[in-house]
């Protein structure tokens, strides 16, 4: 196989990062963005040059005002879009925040419409399914100590055959 065919097999995914804050009822912070009809987590694309842990921590000082110290991975996520081709989606814990620090939250208005703490019970009312699932996975993963990986928000043992 000649190299540019090889090269023209290999993915190029694009790749996203987010992180997972959490108050002290064990609520998830969720943001509203103004340019989608769903909820989210902080974060965003990965830029050339970056790691999915530096783009996780730019997005939150960029959409939140916050400059923190995000922790472990918790999830990765293959999940392809039909518009956007294939991506990699990495979710971070970013901890419990103290009510100090949730009193320091700037949204940036461009960007975000509000921002709000949401028990795990509604995510899947705010949000699209397979982001939902990501969050909840993720959710788990922190309480195991253990990273997981995920298909489009699912265990590949859990996706129906």
């Amino acid at each position: 196989m000649a190299a540019n065919e090889h090269e023209a097999k290999m993915a190029h995914p694009r790749m996203a990062a987010g992180a997972l804050f959490f108050d002290a009822d064990g609520r998830v912070l969720m943001v509203e963005p103004t340019y989608k009809d769903y909820w989210d987590i902080p974060g965003g694309y990965v830029e050339t040059g970056e790691s999915p842990l530096q783009a996780a921590s730019r997005e939150v000082h960029e959409e939140l005002g916050l400059t923190l110290t995000l922790g472990r991975l918790l999830a990765v996520d293959w999940a392809p879009n039909a518009t956007e081709g294939d991506k990699v989606l990495y979710l971070f814990d970013g901890g419990q925040l103290s009510s100090e620090v949730v009193a320091g939250i700037r949204p940036q208005a461009e960007e975000l419409r509000a921002v709000r703490f949401v028990p795990p019970h509604e995510i899947r009312d705010r949000t699209i399914p397979r982001l939902a699932r990501r969050i909840l996975a993720a959710i788990g993963a922190r309480a195991e100590s253990s990273p997981v990986y995920l298909e489009h928000g699912e265990a590949p043992g859990d996706m129906a055959a």
